[in-house]
Parts: structure tokens; sequence; C-alpha cells
């Protein structure tokens, strides 16, 4: 599979300095757009949302958080494409927190990485789960 933004290329043991350097700039990227904390956190947890297209530039637009493959498709599109202010406005806590162990899957290894790295409550539902 080619990597894209979504799934980019894994990383190698050997990396060249360039390669180290674009890899720690596609983290930072993710990584500038945390939020402080999970309770920061206060998105929608029913009805439809409606992304704007600086984050659903390739897709849907629209989301029905009452159907589980529509709320994992928006909790993914937000992760990879969402900016610092967005991340509070759509995501929710208890939600993200209740998705993760399926949707750390489904997000790209930099955006997983990120997020754990940064909450270690995600990383603990993970392992809880198992």
């Amino acid at each position: 599979m080619p990597s894209s933004p979504h799934h980019p290329a894994p990383a190698s043991k050997n990396l060249s300095g360039t390669d180290a350097e674009d890899l720690a700039l596609y983290r930072e990227k993710f990584r500038c757009r945390l939020p402080e904390s999970l309770d920061e956190l206060h998105g929608p947890t029913q009805g439809v949302v409606e992304l704007p297209l600086h984050m659903a530039w390739s897709g849907m637009t629209s989301y029905d958080l009452g159907k589980p493959r529509q709320r994992m498709g928006l909790y993914r599109t937000v992760l990879h494409e969402g900016l610092h202010d967005d991340l509070p406005r759509y995501l929710n806590q208890d939600l993200l927190l209740q998705l993760w162990p399926v949707l750390r899957t489904l997000v790209g290894r930099t955006v997983r990485t990120v997020w754990e790295d940064a909450f270690p409550q995600l990383a603990s539902r993970t392992q809880a789960a198992a």
C-alpha cells in the first residue's frame, strides 16, 4: 500500500537524517494540534455533525453519530485533519475513550503514537480492552 497522510510509510530503523527530520516534523504537526487535556473535548455525542471543508475535503462532510461506522469515520477524519480549535468542538472525551481501542487501529501510526504519548489514559484503554 502506498503511503499517504492517513497511512504513512512505516518508519525504518535506519532513517537518513532527512527522513528522520521529516518524520519529526510530521509528528510535530499532530502534537501541536493536541488539547492540553482530554477534559477539553466537549463535542457532540448524538445527532448529525457537519464538518467544514478544511477537514472533510476529500469525502463525506456529514456524519450521523447514531451510526457506529459514521461515528468512527468522523473521529478518524477529525484526528487526521482537525486543527487545534477543531478538536474540542468535534470530539467528545467519553466517546473518544470508548472508541479508542478500535479507532487506534484505523488511524495512522503517527496519530496513534502522538495521542497515546500525550494521553496515557488512551493507551491504558487499549490494554484494558485486550
